[in-house]
């Protein structure tokens, strides 16, 4: 019991402080935008430590139509030291010019309040300039915004553990760990049994003999796809794959290597189905080729869509706290916490599978896709029959 007990208690932590810290810390008005604090940014929020500004890296064209690249050490470097402009959407929409702004002193009007407002608490810059649209000065255009943001250092950083982690289990193996003797240690016993499942449970079946060609990228996109997907879930973390750019890249790489592998069947089947009606095919011809863009549109849909969800629905009911102590009182918002706690504790574990089905998922329907174009298919339907039909000498 006390085992059982304990380990709630650690789950309820690591529910708790795995949300993004600052859906705890609600503006004046109690309010909680769950979309805002699970979006992308350029900066690490650490909330109450503080906020880790990351690299500002523009492509920029000048009034005279030359080309520059502009680097910057953070949001406020660019505009305390190089002239450039934060303007908030609300600003915008007021009609603003780009010009005019760019003219002035460099403090985009934002149409909150609070803390978001205090002066030089992020660096010289307040929140509002912080999380604003970054338009250059003297009457130069953004062309390629390649600043580093918070989804891009996950995604980096599922990235290392992926090849830290292979690399060890490779070392090991070539040592004869596992090769020569049984596998060693929980590590290693883990990996190769997600390693064997993924061969043995989702590429053999679809790709067959063509199984070693394709088992590197199935296996580096499913345990890519599960690092990012758990980093999401520790504190301070983001989720690289609840980013659609991100998602976008790898549904782009199963698209390509499916096209790449297509054998001639494969393409027949699209650019002239075979087996129906000639006046049929040119209608069936736009819808296979169609399905071969929506494929990978609906892979990268669905990762994205999956993980993000999952998030907005913690961040939503940690948000009941601030919505009902606004309404009916503190006293109430106390109440309602440990109901909030408790559902948001339940998803947050309903998330920790969902990364591995979402990983296993879009795995398996990118070993589909390329074995459905890999396969070779056989129309010599007549001949078989024949084959099999009974003598009539």
């Amino acid at each position: 019991m006390i085992k059982r007990a304990s380990a709630f208690l650690i789950l309820a932590a690591i529910a708790f402080t795995a949300m993004p810290s600052t859906a705890f810390a609600a503006g004046e008005d109690g309010e909680l935008d769950a979309i805002h604090h699970s979006a992308n940014a350029y900066y690490l929020d650490f909330t109450p430590i503080g906020k880790l500004q990351l690299p500002r890296i523009f492509v920029v064209q000048h009034e005279d139509g030359s080309y520059g690249l502009e680097l910057f050490s953070s949001t406020a470097s660019a505009i305390l030291n190089g002239g450039w402009v934060s303007e908030t959407a609300d600003y915008a929409d007021e009609g603003h010019s780009e010009e005019g702004n760019a003219e002035g002193d460099g403090e985009a009007a934002y149409a909150g309040d609070g803390e978001e407002q205090e002066p030089g608490k992020y660096g010289g810059i307040t929140l509002a300039q912080l999380e604003g649209y970054m338009v250059p000065p003297n009457g130069a255009k953004v062309v390629l915004d390649m600043s580093i943001s918070k989804h891009l250092v996950f995604a980096w950083l599922g990235m290392i553990l992926v090849a830290f982690i292979m690399t060890r289990m490779a070392g090991m193996y070539k040592r004869g760990v596992g090769r020569d003797t049984a596998p060693k240690g929980i590590f290693q016993n883990m990996f190769e049994t997600l390693i064997l499942f993924i061969r043995d449970d989702v590429a053999r079946p679809n790709l067959g003999d063509k199984t070693d060609k394709y088992l590197p990228y199935l296996l580096t996109v499913f345990f890519f796809i599960l690092t990012c997907n758990l980093l999401g879930l520790v504190p301070f973390g983001a989720t690289a794959t609840s980013n659609l750019m991100v998602t976008t890249v790898l549904a782009t790489f199963t698209f390509v290597l499916t096209q790449m592998g297509g054998t001639k069947d494969y393409w027949m089947h699209i650019l002239w189905p075979p087996g129906i009606p000639a006046f049929v095919k040119p209608i069936l011809m736009p819808v296979e080729i169609l399905g071969i863009f929506t494929k990978p549109i609906a892979l990268a849909i669905r990762l994205f869509a999956n993980l993000t969800a999952g998030h907005l629905i913690i961040l939503s009911l940690i948000g009941l706290i601030f919505s009902f102590a606004k309404m009916f009182g503190p006293t109430v918002g106390y109440a309602v916490a440990p109901v909030s706690i408790a559902f948001a504790l339940f998803i947050y574990c309903l998330e920790l599978l969902v990364s591995f089905i979402q990983a296993y998922v879009f795995t398996m329907l990118s070993a589909l896709f390329i074995g459905m174009a890999v396969e070779e298919h056989h129309h010599d339907h007549h001949e078989a029959h024949d084959e099999h039909a009974p003598s009539v000498a």
